[in-house]
């Protein structure tokens, strides 16, 4: 059986949709979380210098969506036909491009430029993204499922990582304004593992 180490700062971040792929899959991983201050030594021996990083069985891995993909593959949470598992891969881009804009305003320094950023993000951005992805929700059983097929993907799990970059960003209220969406949301946050996960893992600022 294979073992499973990932490494990530003191936060959900980048790395929590590996972890909810984890959690929802039922199978055991070392969750080592380090402080910023260690970073810098830790660096070199990251691939692209950069974290999250994977280990699987002493092979190491970088790119979140590289991960989460990978072990969704493994775990028969990718989807169970080839055109399912594109479906979920096509879903869970769009949702990167959801975000993106986000951490733009979010690490920006600049209080003007921030506040442009995240002005047109709230009001235009953001609303066409989540609108897009209610109507693909509403593709698969009427939106009252999944997203692909008839069973949890790893796509569904990143509609759970959505919400929680909205939350930090503090506009998570947006959610509501789609409810086939955020009905989707409560579901999979609902799933024995996944709440259990969700009542219990740190809490964290980011």
């Amino acid at each position: 059986m294979s073992t499973y180490k990932l490494t990530y700062f003191k936060g959900r971040g980048r790395a929590e949709l590996v972890r909810l792929v984890f959690v929802a899959a039922g199978v055991p991983y070392e969750d080592v979380r380090v402080e910023m201050s260690a970073w810098p030594a830790l660096k070199p021996s990251a691939p692209f210098g950069q974290l999250p990083m994977l280990e699987v069985d002493g092979v190491k891995l970088c790119q979140s969506i590289t991960m989460a993909r990978y072990l969704a593959r493994k775990f028969n949470l990718a989807g169970k036909t080839e055109l399912d598992q594109a479906r979920a891969d096509m879903i869970v881009d769009c949702i990167e491009d959801t975000i993106k804009p986000l951490l733009a305003f979010a690490f920006e320094k600049d209080e003007a430029r921030k506040a442009e950023l995240k002005t047109k993000y709230v009001g235009e951005q953001l609303p066409n993204y989540l609108t897009l992805l209610e109507g693909i929700v509403k593709t698969n059983n009427g939106g009252d499922g999944f997203l692909v097929g008839d069973g949890l993907t790893w796509a569904d799990l990143s509609v759970l990582t959505t919400y929680d970059w909205l939350k930090m960003a503090g506009i998570e209220a947006e959610f509501a304004k789609h409810p086939k969406l955020d009905a989707l949301r409560q579901r999979v946050a609902k799933l024995p593992k996944v709440a259990e996960w969700l009542a219990k893992r740190p809490v964290t600022e980011f």
